[in-house]
């Protein structure tokens, strides 16, 4: 194989590891970085990121780490959380740096790793209906069973490619196309299903409920009555499905107790509980030190100091913006803050279909930040951010930039709304 291909393959393993244990995407992220170090072609790449809009805000969030480094005090956390923070902007800009090929082939490994998932959680749950021995590999069992961050993170992969199907089908039907329409739709509700009672997330169920509306905005903006009866009946749809749908309920009733309770004094690991002693505590860190923050890795140490002691064993306030905000003050916080809110910005200007998969999934990356340590926790970092900015870099392409996702000469662009377009010589 020729060095300038050893990104491809490099790229594609990457998207097919995303949903497995997290020592997997790390040797994905780590023979990314020595196929692009042995592949050449620095000098395009160094071109190609210098002029991404992602590149300034990226640039800022690591000199303000390394500023912050220098100037505050170190603690036994201060090296994994310098290597989070490093690992967050290196995965941006392996992601950046990549050909629109190169993505692809990222791109077309997380769709079938996707796919086969959700028919593989479906042949699980049918074997248990039947009462027949299905054997789960240890590789799979965050795939199908709720264990841990690694659940949380397949749970939004799983959002991302439900959005990005509701995306097709929402484009299908604005030409008039419902056979393609039909199975886009069927497989976001496949994700619905997955991520209600196979990977319950509230974050996941949240993003898909926000970030669909706000597909739907980016493909009307421009004709508001369409818009309304879209939002209208969209809405109609969600309220009939909430309705008849007592475990979504349950979950968000549950949260709002847990919040009650917290705020009455109760402390439990509670999901809302807990973020709302995080929350409080981390804001009131920022607040004593806006500036530089406590230092890279201080916010256990203050934990330790401010929160319940029930709760003392957690090393991440489960919200990205106040992890760097404790750590590297306002200014940490508002440079990763830069990076995120940059890719939205740079998917809602592109007003097609290839621009609205990657604002639906940087949309999403964004809400589960706010929501968890997205992005700090690699067991959701590495996969998310990952796949996220796989869809940001493929939206800066223009034309089909998702030409060729399937590997056939002459086979229609997948999950592309546009006409096949001839090969170039």
């Amino acid at each position: 194989m020729q060095r300038s291909q050893l990104v491809r393959p490099a790229a594609m393993f990457w998207g097919l590891t995303v949903f497995m244990p997290v020592g997997v995407p790390y040797l994905a992220a780590l023979l990314m970085l020595a196929a692009l170090l042995a592949a050449g072609g620095w000098r395009a790449r160094v071109q190609r990121l210098r002029s991404n809009p992602m590149w300034w805000p990226v640039v800022a969030y690591v000199v303000w780490t390394l500023v912050v480094l220098a100037l505050e005090p170190q603690y036994p956390q201060t090296p994994s959380n310098l290597a989070h923070g490093l690992r967050i902007a290196a995965t941006v800009l392996m992601a950046l740096a990549l050909t629109r090929d190169e993505a692809i082939w990222a791109l077309r490994g997380f769709l079938l790793m996707a796919l086969f998932n959700i028919v593989l959680i479906a042949m699980f749950w049918v074997a248990v209906a039947l009462k027949m021995y299905f054997p789960v590999l240890e590789v799979w069992r965050g795939v199908i069973f709720l264990i841990g961050n690694k659940s949380i993170s397949n749970a939004l992969l799983f959002t991302i490619l439900g959005a990005t199907a509701a995306v097709f089908g929402l484009q299908a039907l604005s030409e008039h196309r419902p056979l393609r329409a039909l199975p886009a739709f069927a497989v976001t509700l496949a994700v619905i299903v997955i991520i209600t009672f196979s990977l319950p997330s509230r974050t996941s169920l949240l993003a898909l409920l926000l970030v669909i509306p706000a597909a739907c905005v980016h493909q009307w903006r421009g004709r508001l009555k369409v818009l309304a009866l879209v939002l209208m009946a969209g809405g109609a749809i969600v309220a009939v499905g909430l309705w008849n749908s007592p475990a979504v309920q349950q979950k968000f009733e549950l949260g709002v107790q847990e919040l009650e309770q917290a705020q009455a004094g109760a402390v439990s690991e509670g999901s809302w509980v807990v973020r709302y002693y995080m929350y409080r505590d981390t804001g009131r860190m920022i607040l004593d030190r806006p500036f530089t923050g406590w230092g890279i890795g201080g916010w256990t140490e203050q934990w330790h100091l401010r929160g319940p002691k029930l709760l003392a064993d957690y090393n991440m306030p489960h919200n990205d913006f106040l992890w760097m905000g404790s750590q590297a003050g306002i200014p940490g916080a508002l440079a990763l803050l830069a990076i995120m809110l940059t890719g939205v910005w740079v998917a809602w200007r592109r007003d097609d279909l290839y621009g609205r998969y990657a604002f639906a999934a940087q949309l999403i990356a964004l809400i589960a930040t706010n929501a968890n340590s997205a992005l700090r926790d690699a067991q959701i970092g590495l996969s998310l951010l990952w796949m996220s900015t796989i869809y940001l870099r493929l939206a800066q392409e223009p034309g089909d930039s998702w030409r060729g996702l399937l590997p056939r000469r002459q086979a229609e662009p997948a999950l592309s709304g546009d006409a096949p377009q001839p090969r170039r010589p």
